[in-house]
């Protein structure tokens, strides 16, 4: 039995580029196991050096917001007006914030 793409977990790869800067999603890819994962990783997404670190999660372990729920996720924000700046005074000696 030999195992396809399909069957196999999918993962989703983030390089960091350069040290002191964020990991930045470059891609998807397949792979058996995490380690399996890591290598195809490298080996895919920093042909020429870029990279410094690499993250690989499982797909199936990523949570996200939907879109379609923007209205109802980030709407009870806006009742939290201390979130808000205008209730602070700033000294004149700070400047523009």
């Amino acid at each position: 039995m030999s195992n396809t793409a399909s069957e196999l977990p999918l993962y989703e790869v983030f390089i960091r580029s350069k040290n002191g800067l964020h990991h930045k999603h470059v891609g998807s890819l397949h792979a058996s196991d995490d380690e399996m994962a890591l290598t195809n990783a490298r080996d895919v997404y920093t042909r020429r050096s870029e990279g410094v670190s690499i993250w690989v999660v499982k797909t199936d372990n990523v949570v996200a917001s939907q879109p379609e729920d923007k209205a109802s996720f980030y709407d009870p924000n806006d009742d939290k007006m201390y979130r808000h700046p205008t209730f602070y005074n700033i000294p004149d000696e700070v400047g523009h914030m």
